[in-house]
């Protein structure tokens, strides 16, 4: 059985969705119309936070109960899976670098004010800009992203995401990984092995 942990990027991030799709649902409907193509072959897989980051942007009774049917929720069995001591200390030492990153940021913004104390707005629009990228691009920056690792992992299954930061950190974890811009072209590949077989 082939199995899926599917990111919301998917279907939310506009530089991947639109290959399915012009807006979250349209993109979530096209996904059920490969999903059920697949059905009893392929397995699709979210764990509950990524599911209700899902329903914050998909209208659910436009992909209801499809959506049931061809998404499993399930959680992550955080008190069986094992983590090597090693991805816990790089993920430490990351947090470290981006914690000083953000701090080098910060110092700028904080020097181009004090030279151009009537963009003081600008300036700050550029801190956070400049400061989100430092500390939360290519990380795990959220209980979700993790519950999409650790569920891969227990599943032995695939992650499909735009998130660098997943993408990352499922490769350092030894984890079968897609990048979601790909995704659309390997469910048509995969709908067309399922047709001859």
């Amino acid at each position: 059985m082939i199995r899926f942990v599917l990111d919301t990027s998917i279907f939310v991030n506009p530089d991947v969705r639109g290959k399915l799709g012009d807006n979250p649902t349209e993109a979530m409907k096209s996904f059920l119309s490969y999903a059920e193509k697949l059905f009893g072959r392929v397995e699709f897989y979210v764990s509950p936070g990524i599911y209700r980051e899902l329903t914050n942007f998909v209208e659910e009774e436009e992909v209801s109960p499809d959506i049931e049917l061809y998404i499993i929720r399930k959680p992550p069995n955080v008190h069986d899976i094992r983590i090597p001591a090693f991805v816990v200390y790089e993920l430490i030492e990351e947090i470290r670098r981006r914690i000083d990153k953000g701090l080098r940021v910060a110092e700028t913004a904080v020097r181009e004010s004090v030279i151009d104390i009537n963009n003081v707005d600008k300036i700050i629009r550029k801190l956070r800009r400049n400061y989100r990228r430092a500390l939360r691009e290519g990380i795990l920056d959220s209980k979700e992203d993790f519950e999409l690792i650790l569920l891969a992992k227990e599943l032995d299954a695939t992650i499909v995401s735009a998130d660098i930061g997943i993408l990352t950190w499922a490769q350092k974890m030894g984890i079968k990984w897609v990048d979601a811009v790909k995704f659309k072209e390997v469910l048509e590949e995969l709908v067309e092995k399922v047709g001859k077989g």
